[in-house]
């Protein structure tokens, strides 16, 4: 089928990606083995019976739990290298990827022993493929700012690699104004900012994201279609939102792909973006939440490629890279028709 070989053939981005979030069942496994970590399983099959939740904090709590098996320097390099192996089966060219301090220094686990691990995948990923990384260092909302700051802090040696901060994990009664202080002092360093807003929250916490945080892009963001003034806002300031279809049926966000808004927010006129959020727990990388769409949301054509230019277009790569790459997209398309 036609819309099968563009969601396949067709270069695309990543903006809404969380490494931990990539953590296999196998792989988690294996590392428990490693380093004598017991987990409350049998088996790797009990693991993948388990990624089942009612909501966004029955999944967060398995997400740390799991993050829990990875220990040391070689552990973070395998978890960056396949994610970064399933972005060259699914086309991605580039990619901007959250990962999360605070849920491995709050374990004893130091910046000196995660970053050297990531940076040397994504090193090998550019060479060996040509996919560009960019790093996205978010915050846990479910502690203090005050933890965030020193978070921003002790990450000093590493401001070189990362691009922008983040702000992540329990939405509801973590409300973006709690952390103006950390995304004011991340701002003045140069760092570009995005935030988690309007998933399980209000539209309330996507205004605040924007005018407290003054972020750069909305992650998440489908409750925006519940504010007419915020569509509007969004629309106008070309605000791209990094939405994650397949991650918001497992955290039931909707009930099921048929009611997701995805395309209803693309008629609109929103920068809405594809993305696969946390792909080994929402069972799906990127190609296969494109897909997700086309069978279930009926997405022609001339939405997937609107979908995936937006994933450009949102990015925070620089104006001549993204027209390369738009172009290349329309050159692509002109030749399959």
């Amino acid at each position: 089928m036609r819309l099968i070989h563009l969601i396949e053939q067709l270069p695309k981005t990543e903006l809404h990606l969380h490494i931990e979030g990539t953590l296999e069942p196998e792989l988690m496994w294996a590392l428990a083995e490693k380093h004598g970590v017991s987990l409350p399983y049998d088996s790797v099959e009990a693991i993948k019976a388990a990624y089942q939740f009612d909501n966004l904090q029955s999944f967060l709590d398995l997400y740390y739990q799991g993050a829990d098996v990875l220990r040391d320097e070689e552990d973070f390099y395998q978890l960056m290298r396949s994610y970064l192996q399933h972005c060259h089966a699914d086309n991605i060219v580039h990619t901007e990827i959250m990962f999360d301090p605070q849920t491995h220094t709050e374990r004893g686990v130091g910046f000196d022993v995660f970053m050297p691990g990531f940076l040397r995948a994504i090193d090998e990923a550019k060479a060996q493929w040509g996919i560009s990384v960019y790093l996205i260092m978010s915050f846990l909302r479910h502690l203090s700012e005050a933890s965030a700051i020193e978070t921003l802090n002790n990450a000093r040696d590493y401001y070189p690699v990362i691009k922008a901060v983040g702000l992540d994990s329990s939405e509801q009664g973590n409300p973006p104004e709690k952390f103006v202080k950390v995304f004011t002092a991340a701002r003045a360093l140069g760092f570009k900012s995005v935030a988690h807003a309007g998933e399980e929250g209000p539209p309330e916490y996507i205004w605040q994201a924007l005018d407290l945080l003054k972020i750069d892009r909305v992650d998440h963001g489908v409750r925006a279609e519940e504010d007419e003034q915020l569509i509007k806002r969004l629309r106008d300031s070309g605000m791209a939102l990094t939405v994650c279809p397949q991650s918001n049926i497992k955290l039931c966000v909707f009930d099921n792909m048929a009611q997701h808004n995805i395309l209803d927010l693309l008629e609109q006129g929103l920068c809405v973006t594809v993305n696969s959020d946390d792909p080994s727990y929402f069972g799906g990388y990127l190609n296969d939440n494109y897909k997700a769409l086309m069978t279930h949301l009926a997405m022609n054509e001339t939405a997937l490629v609107q979908l995936v230019k937006n994933s450009f277009i949102g990015s925070f790569l620089p104006a001549e890279e993204k027209n390369k790459w738009l172009r290349c997209i329309d050159n692509l398309v002109a030749k399959a028709a």
